[in-house]
C-alpha cells in the first residue's frame, strides 16, 4: 500500500513558480517536480482546504496555476478536532502564535492519519527544533505525529 502524504502549500508554490536563477531555489523547484511525478503513483497525496486557501492567494495567474496543480488531490476538511489540535500545538509553543496556519497544516494531517507531511517550510515546520516539539505536543494530545520532511528527504527515503 502506498504511503500517505500531506502536500503543504510550499510545494505547489515551488512547482508552479517561474524558474529561478537562485541555485538553491532552482534545485528545490526541480526536486518538487521529481516528487510531483511520484504523487498518486508511489504515494497517496492529500491537501486540505487550507492549502486551497493559501494557494489561491497572490498573483491571479500564479494562484490559478497552483490551484490547478493541487486539483487532482483529495481535500481534507478542517474540522473541530483539527482546530483544537492546532490550538494545542500553538499553546505548547511548537509553532509560534503568529503562524496559526502552520499549526493547522500539522493538525489536519494528524487527525486524518496522514503518515508524512511534506514541506519546504524550514522556519516553522521542518527543522530539528520544531519537529521534536511538534511531535511531543501531538503525542501528548493522544495522536500519532506525521513525519515532517522536505521533498528531498522523502525522495531519498522512497523505494
Amino acid at each position: 500500500m502506498n504511503r500517505t502524504v500531506y502536500i503543504e502549500t510550499t510545494l505547489a508554490s515551488y512547482l508552479t513558480a517561474r524558474p529561478s536563477r537562485d541555485m538553491v531555489i532552482a534545485a528545490r523547484q526541480e526536486t518538487t517536480r521529481d516528487l510531483w511525478a511520484k504523487l498518486n503513483v508511489d504515494f497517496r497525496a492529500y491537501v486540505s482546504a487550507l492549502v486551497y486557501q493559501e494557494a489561491g492567494q497572490g498573483d491571479p495567474d500564479q494562484a490559478r496555476r497552483r490551484l490547478e496543480a493541487i486539483a487532482a488531490f483529495p481535500m481534507l476538511d478542517i474540522d473541530d478536532e483539527a482546530q483544537n489540535l492546532a490550538r494545542e500545538i500553538i499553546a505548547g509553543k511548537a509553532i509560534p502564535e503568529e503562524s496559526p496556519e502552520d499549526a493547522l497544516h500539522i493538525a489536519v494531517a494528524t487527525v486524518n492519519g496522514v503518515e508524512i507531511l511534506v514541506t519546504w517550510n524550514f522556519s516553522h515546520l521542518n527543522n530539528p527544533f520544531t519537529r521534536s516539539l511538534i511531535r511531543q505536543v501531538v503525542e501528548e494530545a493522544g495522536y500519532e505525529c506525521p513525519e515532517i520532511c522536505s521533498p528531498d528527504e522523502l525522495l531519498e527515503a522512497s523505494p
